[in-house]
């Protein structure tokens, strides 16, 4: 038998055996003259790149965050209005208090706060404000209060209860007004007639507030003066003229006699938004001069009385 490539001639190609290359090669452009091979690799879907699902790579990436020690919030998730802590008294004057309370540890800050006296509520702070200021209140008074925080409408729980006290004023401050029983005791000898015994006072501030000078509008049984007390200090001091009677009582004549006043609060409490005496103590002076008629005399004398008052 004759050899082809001896004799110098070339087989067909398709008799050629030849195995398969990696796509683009050499070999590879001489298999598409294969018919088989050329529909099987027209049947065969074409190869893509593989890709994560969102949902998978969203649950890897929470995953990864949550074993790193992060917080992930859900945004859907509203974090709840902190209860006020911290509460704490402040600086307080006669007629006003103040107290503060700690911003919250985590979180975003509340709307407001409201400041509740016994269940009401009394005012209310920006939830940026951490203290309270109330003012026109009763010296020497002690108040309470507690904080809720509020936002979006939802409010959280009351604080802890705080207890503020107003500063008790010197008595020295206390102001003296209003109608008074006044007993008198003498000191020493007194002229026939004169005893111990109780008077009326009305005692009208010169000013609308504080303690200031008064004018007192006295009686005495039948008598009734009137006097300016001009404060000092504690101390308030004046003088009265008034007219007892001499002799007997179907023929008794007049009696001048000079009354002078010294006075001092010695207790005072808190009302409303004032400060007042609730007593006072001191001592009175009468000076009589000497009168008579054709058919007697009454001598010049000096009683000297301490004096204790209290409200009427």
């Amino acid at each position: 038998m004759t050899d082809p490539e001896a004799a110098g001639q070339s087989l067909p190609i398709a008799a050629v055996p030849v195995a398969p290359g990696p796509p683009g090669s050499a070999h590879d452009t001489v298999t598409d003259h294969d018919p088989a091979i050329a529909q099987a690799a027209a049947a065969a879907p074409p190869r893509r790149r593989r890709r994560w699902p969102l949902v998978t790579l969203v649950a890897v990436i929470v995953v990864a965050a949550l074993a790193g020690g992060l917080v992930v919030w859900a945004p859907w998730t509203q974090p709840p209005v902190l209860r006020p802590a911290g509460l704490a008294a402040g600086p307080a004057t006669a007629n006003s208090i103040s107290f503060r309370w700690s911003r919250p540890l985590s979180g975003p800050l509340p709307d407001k706060y409201l400041i509740l006296n016994d269940g009401t509520v009394a005012g209310s702070v920006p939830g940026t404000a951490t203290s309270y200021r109330q003012a026109g209140l009763t010296p020497a008074t002690r108040y309470q209060y507690r904080v809720a925080a509020v936002r979006g409408g939802k409010r959280s729980p009351q604080s802890a209860l705080v207890t503020v006290r107003t500063l008790t004023p010197p008595v020295s401050q206390a102001r003296l007004q209003g109608s008074w029983s006044v007993y008198a005791r003498t000191i020493g000898p007194a002229p026939p007639g004169h005893r111990n015994g109780y008077m009326t006072w009305d005692l009208s501030p010169a000013c609308a507030a504080g303690a200031c000078d008064v004018t007192l509008h006295g009686k005495d049984g039948p008598f009734s003066f009137r006097a300016k007390l001009t404060r000092s200090g504690a101390v308030y001091t004046g003088r009265a003229v008034t007219n007892f009677r001499c002799g007997p009582a179907h023929n008794s004549i007049p009696n001048p006699a000079t009354l002078k006043i010294r006075i001092h609060p010695t207790k005072a409490t808190g009302e409303n938004v004032a400060w007042v005496a609730r007593s006072f103590a001191g001592h009175i002076v009468l000076v009589f001069q000497y009168v008579s008629n054709s058919a007697f005399y009454c001598p010049a004398a000096t009683v000297n009385a301490a004096v204790t008052g209290t409200p009427a």
